[in-house]
């Protein structure tokens, strides 16, 4: 078998991939439903609802465990990996968003601080769209393992 094949057929692999693009889908869906528009930066912008951050990690987590067994130390590494991320996307991304905001908020103001484009405040994620990114991941894994 060919590296490539083996890569290509690797579910560790190709499921967090595909929850991924799977939370960044719905976020493209969702802008065209709700600003009936076109947005293709949907597919690779971070933020909004579900994490796909989340969904990534703990798909991975959810392989290892299922292939190699829930008291295995892979499974382990993956889950606090998968906990790392999924703190930052809630706590130090969400907080640099609303700095963000607060200071695209703070230039707009005046015009000695005028930004030549605002900063862009949708990086991190609340608690609910970081569980819905975990929940996607689990699922996919379940699903399609």
């Amino acid at each position: 078998m060919t590296v490539l094949k083996e890569i290509f057929c690797n579910n560790a692999i190709i499921l967090p991939v595909f929850s991924w693009f799977l939370a960044q889908l719905y976020k493209f869906l969702n802008c065209l439903v709700v600003n009936k528009r076109i947005d293709f930066m949907k597919f690779v912008s971070s933020g909004g609802m579900p994490s796909s951050h989340s969904a990534i990690s703990v798909c991975l987590a959810t392989i290892m465990g299922m292939q190699y067994g829930f008291e295995s130390g892979i499974f382990a590494f993956s889950v606090v990996f998968a906990l790392v991320v999924m703190a930052d996307a809630a706590g130090v991304r969400r907080a640099a968003g609303k700095q963000a905001a607060l200071l695209n908020k703070l230039a707009n103001s005046t015009k000695e601080f005028r930004a030549e484009k605002d900063l862009k405040e949708l990086l991190g994620h609340t608690p609910v769209e970081v569980f819905a990114g975990a929940a996607l991941g689990i699922l996919v894994a379940v699903i399609f393992a």
